[in-house]
């Protein structure tokens, strides 16, 4: 996938529109469609998108994504998108819809297709909608696909409510509307080793200022590591003055049948399940005892 960040022609693209915080199952129904349509017109397909969060346009702060840029550029790769086409927000927004489509998608990438979801806005006080590029499709000659809302359980599957049920815990349906397990990664870093002194020594990673936080607890995870393998874990997220003085959150976490050093390498945390708030402890021996019972719930 190549990625742009300038308006450049690109002709005959089958384009799917939006920011895509994610990359939902929602998100994964519109880009899927823009590239089943490439394939079927011959063509390449393109995600249209932003490097911020418009929130960081209108607000002046980031807001807390779900996953890194990183990460995110993979998940795209993946779906088979040809081309990442990274516009600057704060250019776009004061455009009215007219303008956005006939002076960037038209004329820079003459689109043989255009899929957004159900509820896609863009231009002026978000002025552009679904209904205006379905009118607009015979002008302009390109094929408009509005994919329906896609739920679970009864609810429509969004990037508000995924970080709603990470922040309250409820990983396994945050997990459910990512289809994939909502995970955090980072360099391993020296702490004080107190967990290797009652038989539980952990990897710890600063857990990512700009990413969602669930509750501070325990938490069920597996853990990917830098030879492929996948372990299961037992880790601890909040504040650890043990392995950072600085007030960082950090994500400590057990992994089980493993032995080894990590410093300095590159993990992979997916959550599968909360276990239990965060607890404190009079002692190391209460501690030990609480974690010989979280490790057999695993």
């Amino acid at each position: 996938m190549e990625i742009i960040r300038d308006l450049v022609e690109i002709p005959k693209l089958s384009l799917a529109l939006g920011f895509f915080d994610g990359i939902h199952i929602g998100h994964q129904a519109v880009i899927s469609c823009a590239v089943e349509a490439a394939r079927d017109f011959g063509c390449k397909s393109a995600v249209v998108s932003f490097k911020e969060h418009p929130y960081c346009y209108f607000k002046g702060e980031s807001p807390k994504y779900i996953l890194t840029l990183e990460e995110k550029y993979k998940i795209l790769e993946s779906l088979g998108v040809d081309y990442l086409i990274e516009l600057d927000f704060g250019d776009i927004c004061r455009m009215n819809p007219t303008q956005y489509l006939e002076d960037v998608l038209i004329k820079y990438f003459s689109p043989t297709a255009i899929s957004t979801g159900f509820n896609h806005h863009f231009g002026v006080d978000k002025s552009g909608n679904v209904k205006f590029l379905s009118d607009y499709q015979g002008k302009y000659d390109y094929m408009y696909f509005a994919t329906p809302p896609q739920s679970i359980y009864g609810d429509v599957i969004s990037s508000t409510a995924i970080r709603q049920n990470i922040k309250s815990g409820l990983i396994f349906m945050a997990n459910t509307m990512l289809g994939r397990k909502f995970t955090v990664s980072g360099t391993v870093v020296k702490g004080k080793e107190m967990g290797a002194t009652i038989g539980y020594p952990t990897a710890n990673i600063i857990y990512p200022v700009d990413i969602i936080e669930p509750p501070y607890g325990v938490y069920d995870v597996d853990v990917e590591l830098g030879d492929g393998k996948i372990y299961r874990g037992l880790a601890n997220f909040g504040f650890a003055p043990t392995v950072s003085d600085s007030g960082a959150l950090v994500l400590e976490t057990y992994i089980l049948n493993f032995r080894g050093n990590l410093y300095g390498k590159e993990i992979k945390v997916s959550f599968n399940k909360m276990i239990r708030p965060e607890i404190k402890f009079a002692s190391m021996d209460e501690l030990k005892t609480q974690i010989d019972i979280d490790v057999q719930s695993l």
